[in-house]
């Protein structure tokens, strides 16, 4: 899939929508699969891109509306601080928030960016 993905034009919230969403995959095949080691990987994954995302909202030069900016930082934050609490023995349910919350963003993120084409 990463073959015809490198050949479509993303837009950036469309690229960002994308790996909310494959994160948000591999968490929840990771616990469907019970493997200790997926579950690492994607944590690790997922801490990654909410601390980009993190990054990308705090930029003095930022052109995410203020209120946004400030609950993408709030969930980044609980995002991480989750991760790092419960590492790879993380319960169901924390697992469960983390896959919502990151295809949650995502529809907004392709819902945004829907808006800004019409």
């Amino acid at each position: 899939m990463s073959d015809l993905v490198d050949t479509l034009a993303l837009s950036l919230p469309e690229a960002e929508a994308l790996s909310l969403t494959e994160v948000a995959l591999a968490l929840d095949q990771a616990r469907g699969a019970n493997d200790p080691h997926a579950m690492a990987v994607a944590l690790e994954r997922n801490l990654q891109l909410w601390t980009a995302i993190k990054t990308l909202t705090t930029q003095p030069d930022s052109r995410i509306p203020r209120e946004i900016a400030v609950n993408l930082t709030r969930l980044a934050d609980f995002v991480a601080a989750t991760i790092l609490k419960a590492g790879t023995q993380i319960g169901q349910e924390l697992v469960n928030t983390l896959v919502n919350i990151n295809f949650q963003i995502s529809e907004g993120l392709l819902e945004g960016s829907r808006r800004k084409a019409s």
